[in-house]
């Protein structure tokens, strides 16, 4: 996640401007937001654009283009991102751009698994999956009165940088950054640093792994042994992290991947 801040958000007529952090669903651990920098053209505001709206990357040019103009990024619901993002919030922005709620279906997005499938114009629109987006809108819609006062589940992927990890049986080290799926936008692996336990070794521990986590003291408890982790596969920034990779480490720790079954992730984390 390090190396997307500071790319550039194009619009269909101009640059809006720089990705400066992430918001993430902190309960299927999915981006949901980047929080993006206007500078002088904005006064300096900051805004939320979604990855529905976002074309291939450039990954050579540092570019990620969205099928937004900049007057619709202009006149889009303020927000302030040195406070919690309230659900009512997002209600608020997705009813701007006629999005659905992702919140309404059974996957990652909606019904589906990619950000792009609930775009209104979005081609899978009229089949029965479509067909059943819509009623899985029609309910989140319905639920908006119970939802308005929702505690705020939107988390900053560079405030999770740093938190200390714990295993079962004692520390292992801290968040050092966060590994994403660029197709499905979910955040993959924790890249935990341990070189305070020993020197210089990053280990990759995944959000299903997570026992419980303590967004008030910054702590992440895992259901790992020391040992465990110690043992485990390196992680080395400086390379891709391929499948051969993933599947060695989640054996190592006898856990299935999260391939297994699609690219759904389901977790069981104790929130405070």
């Amino acid at each position: 996640m390090k190396s997307l801040e500071d790319y550039a958000i194009g619009a269909t007529d101009g640059t809006v401007g720089q990705v400066k952090d992430f918001y993430f669903d902190d309960q299927t651990w999915v981006v949901r937001y980047l929080v993006v920098d206007t500078g002088t053209w904005l006064a300096n505001r900051s805004v939320l654009i979604s990855p529905i709206v976002i074309n291939q990357p450039d990954w050579i040019k540092k570019n990620f283009s969205v099928s937004i103009t900049k007057a619709q990024v202009k006149d889009s619901p303020a927000i302030d991102t040195q406070k919690p993002v309230s659900r009512q919030h997002e209600m608020d922005h997705l009813a701007y751009y006629g999005f659905q709620y992702y919140w309404g279906g059974g996957g990652l997005w909606g019904a589906g698994m990619y950000p792009n499938e609930i775009l209104p114009g979005y081609e899978g629109y009229g089949s029965p999956a479509a067909e059943r987006a819509e009623e899985d809108n029609a309910y989140a819609r319905s639920q908006e009165s119970r939802q308005r006062d929702d505690d705020p589940h939107l988390r900053s992927c560079n405030a999770v940088v740093g938190y200390h990890i714990h295993a079962s049986d004692g520390d292992i080290g801290h968040v050092w950054g966060l590994l994403m799926d660029e197709e499905t936008w979910a955040i993959r692996y924790l890249v935990v640093d341990t070189s305070n336990w020993w020197l210089g070794h990053k280990v990759l521990i995944a959000p299903p792994w997570i026992k419980d986590l303590n967004w008030v003291d910054g702590t992440v408890s895992v259901n790992l042994t020391r040992q465990a982790v110690k043992d485990a596969p390196a992680y080395d920034a400086a390379m891709d992290l391929n499948r051969t990779q993933e599947r060695g480490l989640h054996e190592h720790y006898g856990q299935a991947g999260y391939w297994s079954d699609g690219v759904k992730m389901e977790t069981d984390i104790n929130r405070k």
